[in-house]
């Protein structure tokens, strides 16, 4: 299952599932290089970075604010 990492807090970061529910996850369990907007995988209960999908999520990100906004100088 992927988690995005909506945001982090002091104690624990909160992480968005795929279905759009929300889960808390200390920060001593998060990987390292993990922050807001990183894509985690989960399994058995370990969380690992998934720089693919995270860049895959930023670009189509990028392209809707461009489309919305226009490209600015």
């Amino acid at each position: 299952m992927n988690l995005t990492i909506d945001r982090i807090g002091t104690a624990e970061a909160v992480c968005e599932r795929e279905d759009g529910s929300f889960l808390k996850i200390p920060l001593s369990a998060l990987p390292e290089g993990a922050r807001e907007g990183s894509v985690l995988e989960e399994a058995d209960g370990q969380f690992r970075l998934s720089p693919e999908e995270t860049e895959v999520r930023r670009r189509r990100m990028a392209a809707k604010l461009s489309r919305l906004f226009g490209k600015r100088r």
